[in-house]
């Protein structure tokens, strides 16, 4: 049976000040929760809704996640591809952006609609915080639960190498895949192949 993460994901009043509420999103795709094996969490919901992992289209969250899948060398043309892998996205804050950065408490706070939402799947073997807003929302939950921060402090570049670990299963700390910095910066790009590959290794094992 499958389940719709927006069905019970939800966020009672809004109450984070520096996002964009008119573009929250948890998404409304169905999914088999015992086929989720990984969960690729990015930073924050587009300031446009379009651009979102599942909106229809050419959402631009999408199509770098798609390119970066194709260069770990998986064969995939949409959203129902990534999730044919066993691969769920979604974002670690569930409002768009209003400047650079995320305040910590916005962070701390949507944290709760992530641990809700990872909680939906079961078989989880990997998880791919893509960026520093989802590392700190992954470390947060695992504080919340008594356990200790998954990811150190520091660079990712310096810090992926070693293993990481949550509930038994791997994390791997990566970079920012969605949106149009991912072209730009070719060396991260790189380390997000070798990421998801390690992550759909775990699947295949």
């Amino acid at each position: 049976m499958g389940v719709t993460p927006s069905n019970s994901v939800m966020c009672a009043g809004l109450p984070c000040a520096d996002v964009r509420h008119g573009s929250f999103a948890v998404p409304g795709v169905e999914v088999d929760p015992g086929r989720v094996y990984v969960v690729l969490i990015s930073e924050a919901a587009p300031a446009d809704p379009e651009d979102h992992y599942y909106s229809p289209g050419d959402p631009l969250f999408l199509r770098t996640t798609l390119q970066a899948f194709r260069d770990a060398g998986e064969s995939v043309e949409s959203a129902s591809d990534i999730l044919g892998l066993g691969v769920y996205m979604t974002t670690a804050v569930k409002c768009g952006k209003t400047g650079y950065a995320i305040n910590t408490s916005t962070v701390k706070e949507c944290s709760v609609l992530l641990e809700r939402e990872l909680e939906l799947f079961p078989s989880i073997r990997a998880y791919l915080p893509m960026g520093d807003v989802a590392k700190r929302a992954l470390n947060c939950i695992a504080v919340r639960q008594g356990l200790k921060r998954v990811i150190p402090a520091g660079s990712t570049y310096r810090i992926r190498a070693e293993k990481y670990f949550y509930k038994g299963a791997r994390v791997f700390p990566s970079y920012l895949q969605a949106g149009p910095s991912f072209f730009i910066e070719k060396s991260k790009r790189r380390m997000i192949e070798e990421d998801i590959r390690a992550a759909m290794a775990l699947v295949r094992d």
